[in-house]
């Protein structure tokens, strides 16, 4: 696994940019998790890579971590309802401008994981595809936001059993699908998606 010395990092150069990334624009369940983060020059964290390629024990050992030794990092959760009114994409842009806006102290520019700026982000942007693997403030904010939301799946498997939450974490496993079937959505299901709308039935809405 590629460790934070192998990244090109425009983030411990002399300028304080933010990497930034989402978690959970797939599943039919849950928040989509958004984090930014400013690494410290001085303080650099090994073993940082792509978050879908680590490991959940590596993932939650980085976690403590890059909150420790970052200048500045920041969380946003946006949830289903939000997500239903606004579209999936819409809702991950805007929990961006959110990160952004939350953290510390403001960075002289964002590196966005992916294809796609937000407007209204308040400084210079830049988009990298597949910036998780190649960027470490990037790699970053995308362990933030997968540790962050797989956390919250473990509490919606508290808050409404029966789905899997703890398990899939959301995501339109056939396990999930077949609890769809059976239950219906909770409050938690994002009404939108195709495969929760049309497990709705009238005494469920």
């Amino acid at each position: 696994m590629p460790g934070a010395t192998a990244f090109v990092d425009p983030s411990w150069g002399p300028d304080a940019v933010a990497g930034v990334d989402e978690a959970g624009r797939g599943p039919l369940a849950g928040p989509v998790a958004v984090a930014a983060v400013m690494l410290d020059p001085a303080r650099r964290i090994e073993g940082l890579g792509d978050s879908k390629a680590l490991t959940e024990a590596k993932r939650e050992a980085l976690f403590p971590l890059i909150q420790s030794r970052a200048q500045a990092f920041s969380i946003v959760l946006v949830h289903a309802d939000e997500i239903d009114r606004l579209n999936i994409l819409q809702a991950t842009l805007e929990g961006m401008r959110r990160a952004v806006a939350a953290l510390g102290h403001r960075p002289s520019r964002a590196l966005i994981d992916g294809n796609r700026i937000p407007t209204g982000l308040g400084v210079d942007a830049e988009a990298i595809v597949q910036g998780d693997a190649k960027v470490a403030a990037i790699s970053a904010a995308s362990i933030l936001a997968k540790v962050a939301r797989d956390r919250w799946m473990l509490e919606l498997d508290a808050a409404h059993p029966g789905y899997g939450f703890a398990a899939h974490k959301g995501y339109p496993t056939p396990e999930h699908l077949d609890a769809l079937r059976r239950l219906g959505p909770c409050p938690a299901h994002r009404r939108s998606f195709a495969p929760v709308r049309d497990a709705q039935s009238p005494h469920l809405l």
